[in-house]
């Protein structure tokens, strides 16, 4: 039995269709009802529209990629008691239409940080690029969030500040405008392009936060698993947290998805196999790519959902992706360690062993560059990434 080979769609405005994801051999489709505002119901009406378009090409909706938990959720606001019962009506209305997987994240304000998004390899291919120096300076000197250097470390804060010297005002824009806009506006973010002043409405945001540390923080991250995880479990939904992109702190604002140590405290906050985790190799490894496997040991009878690529890791915590096999993840010792959970599962009689597995961001490559698509989700960089994975895992199939 292999894993379900799954893909992210991005609705009918993808310009990949479902009728060329059936031609890939792609039998589960990842995706949300992203024209539905964060916070309000997902109603059974449109989930079933979008899974029966889904199953009319022979596939099935796998993954819920991602039901938003609102701001209002995460820093606790006063509107909290109805954002809360509209997220547990949509789980209920997700598992009324059979639809049992739902990622979702606990990130304060950006769902991931990437100050390159068209990084060139020596083989042509673009991949994106996170640069830390570069990060701050636009921090500290483009965004001017009060503080924001006493955050990060001295010499960090000098490579910054050069960096910025060098900068032309056209370019820091662009870099302020891919990070809070770019890179966000197709997965629901916080703020879009329509607003005029993005930047003074990015740091409002930011400014909610500022009585919210870490410990704050989890403890909104339990309330919230209190509340939505016994729905889950009554609807037949397995919830599953993705983690912190990068995973350390940015912006001044706590991270809590981050570490070994946090999954083990967030699966233990309610026993239940709905509160589940995300396992993303490209996330993780940032900080921690040598303790992946002992991270599928520790939580991986939570794991509900993959999603494998690999990075390059570079001084002073800068990483650039690296498409799917080479890299700093040992990607044959993960997808082993992953392939003995899911026969357990098998042996153990568990009916959530399919184990859905997406190519996550991929390398633009061929004629990638004659198509549009989001950043990091090119078509042929990651059809050539779900081929090295369905190898490496078939072969370790044989192997077992």
């Amino acid at each position: 039995m292999a894993f379900e080979k799954t893909w992210r769609w991005f609705g009918e405005k993808d310009t990949v269709s479902l009728a060329e994801l059936k031609q890939i051999g792609i039998e589960g489709i990842v995706t949300a009802l992203h024209h539905i505002p964060n916070g309000e119901v997902w109603p059974v009406e449109e989930i079933m529209r979008v899974k029966n378009m889904i199953e009319s090409y022979g596939m099935k909706w796998s993954v819920v990629e991602s039901l938003p938990v609102s701001e209002g959720i995460k820093i606790k606001s006063a509107d909290r008691p109805r954002l809360i019962k509209n997220y547990q009506e949509s789980l209920r209305n997700l598992g009324k239409c059979g639809i049992d997987t739902v990622c979702y994240n606990f990130m304060p304000v950006l769902d991931w940080v990437r100050t390159d998004l068209h990084y060139k390899l020596p083989s042509g291919g673009e991949v994106m690029y996170f640069d830390f120096p570069t990060f701050v300076a636009f921090d500290a000197f483009i965004l001017k969030r009060p503080g924001a250097e006493n955050d990060y470390p001295k010499e960090i804060v000098e490579k910054a500040r050069e960096k910025f010297r060098k900068l032309s005002a056209e370019e820091a824009e662009t870099l302020a405008y891919n990070i809070i806009v770019v890179t966000q506006g197709f997965i629901d973010g916080a703020v879009d392009g329509s607003t005029p002043d993005y930047k003074k409405a990015f740091l409002s945001f930011i400014d909610t936060y500022k009585e919210i540390d870490r410990d704050k923080l989890r403890q909104h991250l339990g309330d919230f698993l209190k509340d939505v995880v016994p729905v889950a479990e009554e609807s037949g939904v397995r919830l599953a947290i993705h983690p912190d992109d990068p995973p350390f702190p940015v912006l001044g604002l706590p991270r809590i998805a981050s570490t070994k140590e946090d999954f083990e405290w967030i699966v233990n906050q309610y026993d239940s196999i709905s509160n589940g985790v995300t396992f993303c190799t490209g996330s993780l490894s940032v900080r921690s790519s040598h303790l992946l496997v002992d991270m599928v040991k520790s939580f991986g009878h939570r794991i509900h959902f993959l999603h494998l690529r690999n990075n390059v890791l570079l001084p002073d915590g800068c990483f650039h992706e690296y498409g799917h096999i080479h890299g700093c993840v040992d990607m044959y010792e993960v997808v082993k360690a992953l392939l003995v959970e899911q026969k357990r599962r098998m042996n153990e009689g568990r009916n959530d062993f399919r184990m859905p597995v997406r190519p996550d961001h991929g390398i633009k490559m061929l004629d990638d560059y004659n198509r549009s698509a989001n950043p990091g989700y090119p078509l042929i960089g990651r059809m050539k990434g779900l081929a090295e994975l369905t190898g490496l895992e078939m072969g370790i199939e044989r192997m077992l």
